[in-house]
């Protein structure tokens, strides 16, 4: 049985009676002042009779672009970076515009592949394949061989009078983060405990300056400090070299909900009770912070906004506006993990 061919712009102009080119003008929405609405009406009506649609990468080819962003993220595995490729696919595909995610570790460079490019590309030419670029929680030296397309740079921290010139859509960690301290302090803690992640990002460096800001001006304050990798295992033995002390914190400070489970799990395996005798606090608020057991006290980041906050940027940049640096603030989540600490 011979296949059925694919409904052309030619045929859709013989159905309707025009030029191809103006099934061209109609079809791309460039009409207006040029066909009458009549007209218009018509092609649009025999392109759907006939069931036709534009060859996009067709069109794409003619315009010069793809339609394509690509959002790099340090990791897939880390449930925080979902939430964001949700909010720039959801903006992304409103204005025609497809959305490719790559992991691009800025901590495994290859001295011959240039800095950033610990992963190989996704593309085999890159200035060619794709329209922008989102990068999330990395230093802009992680875009590599993208340096020359427009990017907008996500949770990487503002650009400074030295630093890159690209827009900024960041969290206020750091307000999160004292709002963290005036909870548990507030509550009466004083020897606290920060399990941090140990990984180079703007967002940790300014949670932990924020912590170490905020705690020192309450008197009679102690801050302790261990650090892991955002894994569960690394967390727990973060957090039980502290609690091993012979001075334990009564309240531990962690830099992700991920870690905040490793604490639970140190606790848990010391027969000290959450929150009775151990405050834990997270940051992000996934959905891991309501399944563990009490529910975690942490800092709500609106992950889907800053994805769709940072696509607006992109494509402000890319219709020729320089889009202003966006702050996205967190909010204290306070649930059962906290609570005063223990008179004994």
């Amino acid at each position: 049985m011979p296949a059925v061919s694919r409904p052309t712009s030619k045929d859709v102009a013989q159905e309707a009676g025009v030029s191809q080119s103006t099934v061209s003008l109609v079809l791309g929405g460039k009409w207006t002042g040029r066909v009458s609405p009549a007209t218009a009406r018509s092609v649009r009506s025999a392109a759907a009779r006939l069931g036709y649609r534009p060859n996009q990468a067709a069109r794409n080819l003619r315009l010069g672009t793809t339609r394509t962003v690509l959002l790099m993220v340090p990791t897939l595995t880390a449930p925080f970076f979902g939430p964001v490729y949700t909010g720039a696919a959801r903006v992304a595909s409103r204005h025609g515009f497809g959305v490719v995610v790559s992991t691009w570790p800025d901590d495994t460079a290859d001295p011959e592949r240039g800095a950033g490019q610990g992963a190989d590309s996704p593309f085999a030419v890159p200035d060619e394949a794709i329209d922008g670029v989102l990068a999330s929680s990395l230093a802009v030296e992680a875009l590599g061989e993208f340096r020359q397309t427009p990017a907008v740079m996500l949770d990487s921290g503002p650009a400074g009078p030295s630093g890159h010139r690209l827009p900024t859509v960041d969290f206020g960690v750091a307000d999160g983060m004292r709002d963290i301290v005036a909870h548990l302090t507030a509550l009466g803690h004083r020897r606290v405990g920060h399990v941090a992640a140990g990984v180079d990002q703007w967002t940790f460096r300014a949670r932990a300056d924020a912590l170490a800001g905020a705690l020192g001006r309450v008197p009679g304050s102690a801050l302790l400090r261990a650090t892991c990798a955002i894994d569960v295992g690394s967390a727990k033995d973060a957090a039980a070299r502290l609690l091993d002390r012979a001075d334990p914190p009564t309240a531990l400070i962690c830099d992700d909900d991920l870690i905040a489970a490793g604490a639970y799990k140190a606790a848990r395996a010391r027969g000290l009770d959450i929150p009775g005798d151990l405050s834990v606090t997270g940051f992000d608020d996934v959905l891991l912070a309501t399944a563990l057991e009490p529910e975690l006290t942490t800092v709500r980041l609106p992950a889907e906004e800053l994805g769709a906050q940072g696509m607006t940027a992109l494509l402000d940049l890319l219709a020729g506006r320089r889009p202003a640096p966006r702050v996205l603030p967190g909010q204290l989540i306070v649930r059962g993990s906290t609570t005063p600490p223990s008179s004994s």
